[in-house]
């Protein structure tokens, strides 16, 4: 399948800048996948659409303040972005700057043009394209923490005033370089709406790295090479997905990340047998480790029975996601009618949600 099918053209004006309040009155596309139809909601109207028994899977990842600055010993200034940790102090990353070498020491600063700061990072890796990897004097995150600035996709062209408005209210466990922007559109209220109407809630970590920021650049997507990412989906989250199956309720994936993580279970249910049907009252296996899961059309979902998602960048493998779930078909037409109906697009935008 081409790439190039999945380009669209968007007026830039509908490039969300800024995230609407309070969270849940962004506007929400609901699409019937059976029915083949569009209809136009707010988010905070989610609970008419979710039954009693249904499951939300949601990502709690917290996006760390990733975004750091160093200076080289010419005096250079670079830009650095966290983007997976090896172990405490060693970490791959994205960084911005000319002749980053293989065993360049870089001092740490207080900001962008700012004074030194405690902390160096030195380069024992060199990828392409601004990929390298990091050894600093001392925990990364504690570093980020003290000198790190959260990042923003770079079609933000908006200073955030609030961070927090970047993280999900229920965001727990540090880690991500980008938000899952799905479920930012959830405020606590709603959370307790559906609660008390009897739709469980359960939580999965994959902390977003590197793709979230990269196009497909091959020509064939089948060609694409997916970045790992590390993810956790618990025993007892497992049993929880495992239960709503089996006593028929949906499992609602709410973003592509949760859906990586589900689907990524579901074929460790299955061991050495990717073609079998499963067990009906073992949909999803536990698991902590990476997945470079690439789902795109063609790929048989075992876990997720519908989702809730933004709207995402051309020749992204989050939008080949979508095609994969819903239909390229019905994805196009929905794409159309967003841009016709002047939804909001990409991190800070509106949502859909996919039955």
């Amino acid at each position: 399948m081409k790439t190039a099918d999945f380009d669209y053209e968007l007026p830039q004006e509908l490039i969300a800048q800024t995230p609407v309040e309070p969270r849940d009155s962004s506007r929400l596309m609901v699409v019937d996948r059976a029915a083949g139809t569009l209809a136009h909601h707010v988010f905070c109207d989610l609970p008419s659409f979710l039954r009693p028994g249904d499951l939300l899977a949601c990502n709690e990842s917290r996006v760390i303040p990733a975004r750091l600055f160093a200076r080289k010993p010419t005096g250079g200034q670079v830009e650095i972005l966290l983007l997976r940790a090896r172990s405490e102090q060693v970490w791959e990353t994205l960084v911005r700057g000319r002749g980053v070498r293989e065993g360049l020491r870089l001092r740490l600063l207080n900001g962008p043009g700012g004074e030194p700061a405690e902390g160096t990072a030195e380069v024992v890796e060199a990828g392409e394209r601004g990929l390298r990897v990091l050894a600093f004097d001392r925990p990364a995150l504690a570093l980020a923490e003290t000198l790190g600035q959260t990042p923003l996709p770079p079609y933000i062209h908006t200073p955030l005033r609030d961070s927090e408005r970047y993280q999900t209210v229920y965001a727990r466990t540090p880690g991500s370089a980008a938000a899952p922007t799905a479920g930012l559109h959830f405020t606590p209220e709603l959370l307790h709406v559906l609660r008390e109407m009897g739709v469980r809630l359960a939580w999965i970590t994959l902390h977003i790295g590197l793709d979230t920021f990269r196009p497909v650049d091959e020509e064939q997507i089948e060609n694409h090479r997916i970045h790992t990412e590390y993810c956790v989906l618990s025993p007892e989250t497992a049993e929880q997905v495992n239960r709503t199956r089996l006593e028929g309720g949906r499992v609602v994936a709410v973003g592509t990340t949760a859906v990586r993580v589900l689907e990524t279970a579901a074929l460790r249910a299955l061991g050495s047998e990717p073609q079998a049907e499963g067990c009906p009252w073992r949909s999803v296996a536990a698991f902590e480790g990476e997945t470079d899961l690439f789902i795109y059309p063609g790929f048989r979902f075992r876990a997720v029975d519908a989702m809730i998602t933004n709207f995402h960048l051309p020749r992204s493998t989050l939008l080949m996601l979508v095609a994969a779930f819903c239909g390229k078909e019905l994805l196009d037409r929905a794409y159309q009618e967003a841009i016709r109906q002047r939804y909001r697009f990409y991190s800070f935008g509106d949502a859909m949600l996919l039955l």
